[in-house]
């Protein structure tokens, strides 16, 4: 499900996340902080894997510039999408951003074991939530160069 931002659009975002909720609040917060972007959303890690080789419904998606995972997903969880990610070649590069609501020492040593670029935990206040996603958004397309 792409939503873009106003006006055309300068950064790929995937974000792959299973809660509805936190779905609508990162689109609030991504449009919120004004950067230009198309933001595509996958409910699982088999349509994430699917969505980044451009297998079945996804065979023209495009190659993300940032992909915001979740570790808690159905089908393939996000630490087997990230292995797989930072296993293959040509999507290696792609900063991946996991956004958990783990705490857990054993999950974020793993995230950052298969290079994870960082690891967030999502705050449960709305406000803080739209907050955290500004500062994501800030440091990964306004401040670092991407590949």
């Amino acid at each position: 499900m792409p939503s873009e931002s106003s006006g055309s659009y300068s950064f790929n975002i995937l974000l792959v996340e299973d809660n509805p909720g936190d779905v609508r609040l990162a689109c609030e917060a991504l449009t919120e902080n004004h950067v230009k972007h198309k933001l595509y959303h996958v409910d699982d890690g088999m349509q994430a894997l699917d969505f980044l080789h451009n297998n079945g419904i996804y065979q023209s998606s495009p190659k993300p510039d940032l992909i915001l995972l979740d570790l808690n997903l159905p089908k393939i969880n996000g630490h087997q999408v990230l292995a797989e990610i930072k296993s293959d070649e040509s999507l290696k590069k792609i900063p991946v951003v996991i956004l958990s609501i783990s705490h857990s020492e054993e999950d974020i040593a793993r995230s950052y074991d298969l290079n994870a670029n960082c690891y967030v935990t999502k705050p449960l206040d709305i406000n803080e939530f739209i907050e955290v996603f500004g500062r994501i958004q800030n440091f990964w397309l306004k401040t670092v160069r991407l590949p």
